[in-house]
């Protein structure tokens, strides 16, 4: 995609992860906290008749871009321009391949970032998925100044689980300096936690097995492949 693009506009970070391997092509990038104004260029370029790449870190339909370009379009914003949706690897994923395996069963992804949701309803959200069961992925956990999220979220779920529930932490996940931590929801300090980490809180089949994070499919239950499932 962005080799066949004319232009490529992106958040100041993302475009220095691209820009080296593209180095003839065109690059607008814009600061945090100007979503509306980057894709506002970019479907302002697509109008005028160029291939342009939205670029985003991750997957562009996961806490990115793609959702707010179909709400300008759908507005009326312009008229004939073409988006494509490339899928990307969001950073769920990427942890749990670094951890080992740990969502093989139902699980959800809750960013405690309150900027754009209010901080209740992540804390209901969070509670939710606890008493549910579900493998927990927490995004935006923690910052230097917005600290207390993390403290809440480890309090609810602290009152829900285990103390020995899993808990598996990766910082710069995919990146250069990456590094993971395998522990207890007992165990976790908040201080080892920032932007750059996701972490994933097992469920109740979720174990350590030879130094990885696994959560049980169900297999062994049925013999094959159903799992859990059954059709």
């Amino acid at each position: 995609a962005v080799e066949e693009a004319d232009v490529v506009i992106g958040y100041t970070t993302y475009i220095a992860l691209v820009r080296d391997l593209f180095p003839e092509k065109e690059y607008v990038q814009t600061p945090m906290r100007t979503e509306r104004e980057r894709c506002m260029q970019a479907i302002e370029r697509a109008g005028q008749g160029q291939c342009v790449a939205l670029v985003c870190s991750a997957d562009a339909g996961i806490y990115r871009m793609a959702g707010l370009v179909l709400e300008l379009l759908a507005a009326g914003k312009t008229d004939g321009v073409e988006v494509e949706i490339v899928p990307g690897i969001t950073a769920a994923v990427m942890a749990a391949s670094v951890l080992g395996a740990p969502l093989m069963n139902d699980f959800c992804i809750i960013s405690l970032s309150d900027l754009l949701t209010p901080a209740a309803v992540i804390r209901k959200r969070l509670a939710a998925a606890a008493a549910g069961d579900f493998v927990i992925c927490l995004y935006n956990p923690r910052s230097h100044t917005r600290t207390k999220p993390l403290d809440d979220a480890l309090a609810i779920l602290r009152s829900l689980l285990s103390p020995d529930t899993v808990v598996g932490i990766v910082r710069n996940a995919g990146r250069d300096g990456q590094s993971q931590w395998i522990g207890t929801l007992e165990t976790v300090e908040p201080e080892q936690v920032n932007m750059f980490c996701v972490m994933i809180v097992g469920n109740s089949a979720t174990r350590v097995l030879d130094g990885r994070m696994v959560t049980a499919r169900g297999y062994e239950k049925t013999g094959g492949e159903k799992g859990y499932g059954r059709s």
